[in-house]
């Protein structure tokens, strides 16, 4: 028998705590072993969190980019700017209670299966049926409900997988895992809407593969990952509903603010990036006058730059963070860069503008969503609570996705497309601000 299956729980505990208190003397030592993690081992949580991002945001992008929108249009009309910003304001709602939910229920488990494990291969079975459900329903309170519950299965994935790298990850690495996972996302999502433009004409197969997507995103990663130590030594609270509850209360403002300004900037910075995001078909529809066959094509090309560029500044901006130590000055420039994009289409609303937006705004996203999530990591108040408290930080996305497509929404129908353009930069912008505010983390 190993040294691990013969020792007793308080000896694996202790162990536990002390593999953790090395790690934050020794950058380089791994939470999880108190030891240096090898290439292998290193390489195997990169394909994980780089496959995960890329399934489920493709399978994701298949829908929220491209066929939702299409699907509401054959079903009331062509004017569905007021139900789109509806139901993204219902299903964020969602995200943001799943997202806090299952990264504290993850914290609090102690499956011999681990703390993150069970929660991600649940939520992969809820994701990828409901996602495909979404476009079998066509009753308008149906379809967000099922959408809602869409979001719960990919925030019981997202929430366990991120608290990972504050678990297993050594600290001069997690700006590199933060790039693996970050170019995942930044790659899914162009390559959802490429494949969600196929599918313009005939929607069903596009939501069985956006289903499909989803649903193997979790799996593989699990499959891919190093496999997760049980957490049944871990000790147990008596489970009081006072204690259930208390495990929810975010961390104390007073003794937090690098972790509640890293939120506001993401906030502001996802704020920025979905109003325009989630309305591409439109924004090509009634803002450059495109009509569907043109706008597919147009979508398919927007979404092949920005998954170059995406993918580039992803894999170079994580491992010159780790580099130089720093996270704050790649956020910043990355958002200053998304910003500069933006303007793009709001100075020449052509296909030549959408362009230039995809190819510089998408190169600015990728390096922000490469370096971000190290940031989240390093501004934790409490590494036992990492689930909760990056669920937290995972709520400003959410809350994003949901003010987002509202917000857009509104402006559409009052100012106009063109408006959009510079209050996303003013967002984007005002994200930089917070971001540089940040005192403990250079």
């Amino acid at each position: 028998m190993s040294d691990a299956m013969t020792a007793t729980a308080d000896e694996r505990f202790a162990a536990y705590n002390a593999n953790i208190a090395a790690s934050e003397k020794n950058p380089a030592l791994s939470p999880e072993t108190g030891k240096t993690m090898d290439k292998v081992t290193l390489f195997r949580f990169g394909a994980g969190f780089l496959v995960f991002g890329l399934l489920w945001m493709s399978g994701l992008g298949i829908v929220s980019s491209v066929l939702l929108t299409k699907h509401l249009q054959s079903l009331f009309g062509a004017d569905v700017e007021g139900l789109i910003g509806t139901i993204n304001a219902c299903t964020a709602l969602a995200s943001l209670v799943s997202n806090l939910l299952f990264g504290t229920l993850s914290d609090r488990s102690r499956s011999k299966w681990g703390r993150r494990t069970p929660f991600i291969l649940l939520g992969a079975v809820l994701g990828g049926v409901t996602l495909f459900l979404t476009g079998m329903m066509s009753n308008p309170v149906l379809i967000t409900i099922v959408y809602c519950l869409c979001m719960f299965g990919l925030n019981s994935m997202i929430a366990p997988l991120v608290a990972m790298i504050s678990d297993r990850i050594p600290m001069n690495v997690r700006g590199t895992m933060s790039a693996f996972f970050g170019a995942g996302q930044t790659c899914g999502a162009p390559i959802g809407t490429l494949i969600g433009s196929a599918f313009i004409l005939t929607p069903f197969p596009g939501f069985v593969l956006a289903g499909v997507l989803m649903f193997l995103g979790g799996v593989v990663a699990v499959a891919i990952v190093p496999k997760e130590s049980s957490a049944d030594f871990l000790p147990k609270d008596e489970g009081k509903v006072t204690d259930v509850l208390k495990s929810f209360v975010p961390p104390k403002f007073s003794t937090a603010h690098d972790f509640y300004k890293a939120f506001a900037g993401r906030l502001c910075m996802l704020l920025s990036y979905q109003m325009i995001t989630v309305y591409q078909l439109l924004i090509f529809q009634k803002y450059v006058g495109l009509d569907d066959v043109a706008a597919g094509a147009a979508m398919a090309t927007m979404s092949v730059i920005i998954m170059i560029v995406s993918l580039g500044g992803s894999i170079v901006a994580g491992p010159i963070s780790d580099f130089i130590g720093r996270r704050k000055l790649p956020v910043v420039a990355a958002s200053v860069l998304f910003a500069v994009g933006m303007a793009m289409p709001w100075i020449m609303p052509t296909t030549v503008g959408m362009f230039l937006y995809a190819g510089i705004a998408g190169l600015g996203y990728g390096i922000y969503s490469s370096v971000d999530q190290a940031l989240n990591v390093d501004v934790l108040p409490n590494k036992e609570e990492a689930g909760k408290d990056l669920g937290i930080l995972n709520m400003a996305t959410t809350l994003g996705q949901m003010l987002g497509p509202v917000l857009m929404s509104v402006i559409t129908m009052t100012l106009g497309y063109a408006a959009a353009f510079p209050i996303s930069i003013v967002f984007a912008l005002l994200g930089c601000v917070f971001i540089m505010m940040i005192k403990g983390v250079k």
